[in-house]
């Protein structure tokens, strides 16, 4: 039995959390949680799914799935027995079962996995107790020693009480008689000779240090001078020494993304600057894609919201939003509970149910969240394609892209998994940017901006022979000013007045996954 990870992931193929037990690249877990949902069908009776290499074990878990991702000549019959036990763990440490709760609690569920599972996918025979247990590590001999170790703090401060009241009582006595407290001072005087003063009411040192400056003792109260070059020390400077400009060029010669400490610092300090118009509209979209690598669509989703910031102060904090023509076809819309869903689905404005009640000011609202699905290609902004052939004792790899959005795309990203190589990949030809990532064995083809000039590119790199799949799954990931849903606002006006409303408004589309498998 060997078990090669575990993980909860949504049914939408999102990972919450996963652990490894073998070595597995990041790239290669989450493309093969992202693909798993699209393996499940609903007909079916059975807690597991093959793939040619490997075999999912599952356990549906309220709107997410507990994965087991084990080699197909595992035993099936204890993969089983070790799902069922890792689901009594994520139930005793998730409660309730939630995609926030999970989060929350992932380092929790990585450390208990731990317990159940060794490095190198072998079960441990642990029950749940146990791994709570063990997790907790309460121990009989730790308790006693905290509380000996208490008793003894509570004691010691006893003892200080004690002495800080026969101090302050000694301090009334002298003070009562006229006589000097018990302190001295043990410095140098400035007579010839060293003698003993009085200091009354004082236990601590005095505050006077002696110097030997020439051939005889100086005065006890002389003090160093302020004047002249100062004793040269310098303390630890952050970026001073070339040492560091030397590791940061290392680590980025190792594919590492590095920033500056001083311009990261600044850059840090800049404040945000918070719109000043009376009413903001923020609209933001994420997009999920799943394909398969012959070009297929495994399955497509927009996920949108509109959210409003309002400025105002009296009668322009009671605003509503009329929105330009009917909602675009296959989205479905859902309303926040206190908006008008009457006012919304007759004439599209986006209003309160009571006009006399304001918005709340200084932070976004959510106020409208739309859903839509498809299977067609031709909705998908953005298709990749790869096509990899071995000639020669060589894999060439071959991608094209295909934009098909009228609006601009920016920060295109296409992340290609590699075996370990000896030697960056050699690029024959390329339309935009690449990088090599070493540590992460991934091939990285950046365009920084897509639109009407270079809606299509290909690529070319050549390495040393490897399957076919190997170079998968695919990550891509996009932005754009744009949405999808090309939601548009005719106009912002007072609720009450009427009036019109000056408003700024931010679109935004991401990706929040897009796998090719």
């Amino acid at each position: 039995m060997v078990v090669l990870a575990a993980g909860v992931v949504t049914k939408s193929g999102k990972g919450l959390m996963s652990r490894q037990f073998v070595d597995m690249s990041r790239v290669r877990i989450e493309g093969l949680l992202a693909a798993f949902p699209k393996l499940v069908s609903a007909d079916r009776q059975h807690t597991y799914v093959e793939t040619d290499s490997i075999r999912y074990l599952y356990q549906p878990m309220e709107s997410m799935y507990l994965v087991l991702v084990t080699n197909k000549s595992s035993n099936i019959l204890e993969d089983l027995e070790t799902l069922r036990l890792l689901g009594k763990v994520v139930t005793d440490f998730v409660l309730p079962l939630e995609e926030e709760y999970v989060a929350a609690a992932a380092f929790d569920l990585i450390f208990a996995f731990d317990e159940v599972v060794t490095l190198g996918g072998h079960k441990e025979n642990v029950t749940s107790g146990q791994v709570r247990q063990n997790i907790e590590m309460e121990s009989h001999e730790e308790k006693l020693h905290k509380m000996i170790i208490q008793s003894k703090i509570n004691e010691t401060k006893d003892v200080m009480k004690k002495k800080a009241m026969e101090i302050e009582r000694q301090k009334l006595d002298a003070g009562r008689s006229g006589r000097p407290g018990m302190g001295y001072t043990g410095g140098v005087s400035s007579g010839d000779g060293m003698g003993m003063g009085g200091m009354p009411q004082s236990y601590g040192r005095p505050d006077i240090t002696p110097s030997y400056g020439g051939m005889g003792i100086q005065s006890a109260t002389s003090t160093v001078p302020t004047t002249g070059k100062s004793i040269g020390r310098k303390g630890m400077k952050l970026g001073g020494k070339p040492g560091g400009a030397s590791m940061l060029a290392s680590l980025k010669a190792e594919g590492e993304t590095v920033e500056d400490i001083v311009g990261g610092a600044a850059a840090a300090a800049v404040p945000v600057e918070m719109p000043k118009e009376p009413v903001f509209v923020t609209i933001e979209e994420k997009l999920s894609v799943a394909l398969n690598k012959d070009g297929g669509v495994e399955g497509m989703e927009v996920a949108g919201s509109m959210s409003l910031l309002v400025n105002g102060e009296g009668e322009n904090q009671c605003v509503k939003v009329l929105l330009d023509g009917a909602p675009a076809p296959g989205y479905q819309f859902k309303t926040h509970p206190n908006i008008d869903k009457n006012l919304y689905s007759s004439e599209h404005v986006l209003g309160l149910k009571d006009p006399s009640r304001p918005f709340p000011t200084g932070a976004p609202l959510g106020v409208l969240k739309w859903r839509y699905q498809s299977m067609d290609e031709s909705d998908i902004p953005l298709t990749v394609n790869c096509w990899p052939s071995v000639s020669g004792g060589q894999s060439y790899i071959n991608i094209e892209y295909e934009c098909t959005a009228s609006f601009d795309l920016h920060d295109v990203r296409i992340v290609v998994p590699l075996p370990a190589l000896a030697a960056p990949p050699h690029v024959n030809q390329i339309d935009g940017d690449h990088q090599y990532d070493a540590r992460k064995s991934v091939w990285i083809w950046k365009i920084d901006l897509l639109d009407q000039d270079n809606s299509s590119g290909s690529a070319e790199f050549v390495i040393p022979a490897a399957a076919a799949s190997a170079f998968f799954p695919i990550q891509v990931s996009f932005s754009a000013q744009k949405t999808l849903c090309d939601l548009k606002i005719a106009q912002v006006v007072g609720a009450i007045t009427g009036d019109q409303i000056k408003f700024g408004m931010k679109q935004s589309l991401v990706t929040e996954s897009y796998v090719i498998e």
